[in-house]
């Protein structure tokens, strides 16, 4: 296999002993090892697997499970959600981050009221027909609410199959149309058992194939992976993309939104004002937010979390 950041042809379509060499151990590992989140719990229903998988893109479990406790504990099915405003969604989201999360999966839920009768769909094709729903939400929803065979690429995923068959250390920065090929040549064919493979692949990514410390050791798949193969290839790629934020405008539209999530009337400019020390990009920061439709300005200077 390759050692460079490039998935080669060959690479792309796995043949049929490879990937069954592949799916009995990891779905077996998953079996003994996969975590108890309430989410994958059969009573769970596809309400919670949706509020779930829209609140982990990128932000890790112990984050969102408090938050998610009580996320559905307020909102049990879509039409609750619905029914509420989208300022509450987003006062609710906390400091989960990326918090326009939460006013797409607000209006995902007033969707799912007004066109599925409260039900979350299960055609994949009528799931990325809501909005806010990508191509991934929609596929993670399908196979892990509702069993269905589909291709789930996260960022977890995309590293396994890149170490695993590909022989690289990490998968190129946006997801290629060659990772779709590979993940869909990797997928089994019964769809029960596709959807074991789309949840078991991830998990390992999540706790064994991780992005900085690699527990080879305890890998099912270790002694037919590429990489390890290879002698361990470093990246040799375009540099990794890393994610800052103290300073950034991230940081001050988070600081801006706890204000007005922590008051119960509109909140004047001067208590913005008072969060940031910078008036260029606290300003920048909170023009941000009401383009975003996080942030309703009001008259005489006041602000709001939106009320629909």
């Amino acid at each position: 296999m390759t050692a460079t950041s490039e998935i080669t042809p060959s690479a792309t379509n796995a043949t049929a002993a490879a990937t069954a060499a592949l799916h009995t151990p990891v779905i077996a590992w998953f079996d003994a090892n996969a975590r108890d989140l309430p989410w994958r719990r059969p009573e769970a229903g596809a309400w919670a697997v949706m509020v779930s998988e829209f609140m982990l893109q990128q932000t890790p479990v112990s984050r969102v499970l408090p938050v998610y406790e009580q996320w559905m504990e307020r909102w049990p099915s879509p039409a609750d959600l619905a029914a509420d405003s989208p300022g509450e969604a987003v006062r609710a989201w906390g400091r989960l981050g990326y918090p326009r999360r939460a006013l797409r999966l607000h209006g995902a839920a007033v969707a799912i009221r007004d066109r599925h009768n409260g039900d979350v769909p299960s055609d994949h094709g009528q799931l990325l027909a809501l909005p806010g729903i990508g191509e991934y939400t929609a596929a993670a929803v399908a196979s892990f609410a509702y069993g269905q065979r589909h291709a789930v690429l996260d960022t977890n995923v995309r590293r396994v199959f890149a170490r695993a068959v590909t022989g690289i250390q990490y998968p190129p920065n946006a997801t290629t149309a060659a990772e779709r090929r590979l993940a869909r040549s990797l997928l089994p064919e019964q769809e029960a058992r596709a959807a074991r493979w789309a949840a078991a692949s991830m998990e390992l990514g999540a706790l064994v194939c991780t992005a900085k410390s690699p527990d080879c050791g305890a890998c099912p798949v270790s002694q037919q992976c590429a990489w390890r193969l290879a002698g361990k290839p470093a990246h040799v790629g375009p540099p990794r993309r890393g994610q800052t934020y103290a300073g950034t405008d991230r940081q001050v539209r988070g600081k801006l939104l706890a204000v007005l999530r922590e008051a119960d009337e509109p909140v004047p400019q001067a208590a913005l004002d008072a969060v940031w020390h910078e008036p260029v990009q606290r300003a920048r920061a909170l023009d941000g937010l009401v383009a975003d439709g996080l942030v309703e300005p009001l008259e005489n200077g006041v602000y709001r979390l939106p009320a629909g």
